[in-house]
């Protein structure tokens, strides 16, 4: 999504001091959200390519570590919430952390707050759209991306969560006739995603199409990360779980996603709840273990040349 709209948790401006009637907890609210940045920056160090099929990319103490200062966050933010009940900001970020600990619904219902309190807030707000997905509200998920096409009509990013879920609303073919049409080129890969949908591209081409372009090692990592994101999603949302988990657990290790900050970092987010949500599904089955993809690294590509 449109990443300078992102009103996130990991940039507090000293204006947020009016929220608050202790500066000491803003102090503390500071470094609270803050510490997702650094601690992911320092977690991400697998890459994409190279730890140990069926195994999480990020370190079991790490994981909890990153859920115990996502709590902190929410009991601060609540704190804050108490005092300060009609703060847009406040509600933005506590939205961002119920979502990043799975709690859908509550996360849903602070953005509905933000948007009762400022309705300026309605058509741009593209992380309520995808916290609806989560809870299951396809159909309310649905007319988010289409009012924000209202809001931003490049942007492709927003027709494939539309897609995703008018999808699971009404059925594949309905979600396929609906495609949003764009009239202007949107940054890759998303075109090549876009056109996955259509049935012009095949998620290797997709992929593939990342692996041999001429560019920089950044911006491959960063095309990487949302080919990886939104291949495995459509996999997932064609019942294609095996599949899925190799593209989402690659989009997981992948270093861009948390280093870039505000929208890329909460795209990072879906991807590994959306893994970590495949994963337990798996695990319920009987043999479970069989049910795990083995060797479920993508393949390495080629050294390409860089401009």
């Amino acid at each position: 999504m449109a990443d300078d709209r992102l009103d996130s948790i990991y940039s507090i401006p000293d204006r947020l001091a009016d929220d608050f009637s202790d500066k000491g907890r803003l102090m503390a609210l500071q470094k609270f959200v803050h510490f997702p940045i650094v601690l992911l920056a320092a977690i991400a160090v697998h890459s994409a390519w190279a730890a140990e099929p069926g195994d999480h990319p990020l370190p079991r103490e790490q994981r909890e570590s990153m859920t115990k200062e996502l709590k902190s966050q929410l009991s601060v933010l609540t704190e804050a919430i108490k005092e300060n009940p009609k703060s847009v900001r406040l509600y933005s970020r506590r939205g961002d952390v119920l979502f990043f600990l799975a709690r859908f619904k509550e996360s849903v219902a602070d953005y509905e707050k933000m948007v009762e309190l400022d309705s300026d807030q309605d058509s741009s707000h593209w992380r309520r759209g995808i916290a609806r997905f989560y809870a299951k509200q396809y159909k309310e998920a649905a007319h988010q991306f289409e009012i924000y096409h209202s809001f931003d009509d490049v942007d492709r990013e927003n027709g494939i969560w539309r897609y995703f879920s008018q999808y699971k609303a009404y059925g594949k073919e309905k979600a396929k006739q609906g495609l949003l049409k764009y009239k202007k080129d949107d940054r890759q890969p998303f075109p090549s995603v876009y056109r996955l949908f259509s049935g012009d591209l095949s998620s290797e081409e997709v992929l593939a199409g990342v692996r041999n372009a001429e560019i920089s090692k950044t911006e491959r990592s960063k095309r990487e990360f949302y080919a990886f994101l939104y291949v495995g999603l459509n996999h997932a949302l064609e019942g294609r779980d095996k599949e899925a988990i190799v593209q989402l657990r690659a989009a997981t290790a992948n270093r861009w996603g948390p280093e870039a900050g505000f929208g890329p970092n909460y795209m990072w987010h879906v991807g590994r709840l959306h893994y970590e949500l495949l994963i337990k599904k798996q695990m319920s089955k009987p043999d479970s273990k069989e049910e795990l993809p083995k060797n479920s690294e993508p393949k390495k590509p080629a050294k390409p040349a860089v401009k």
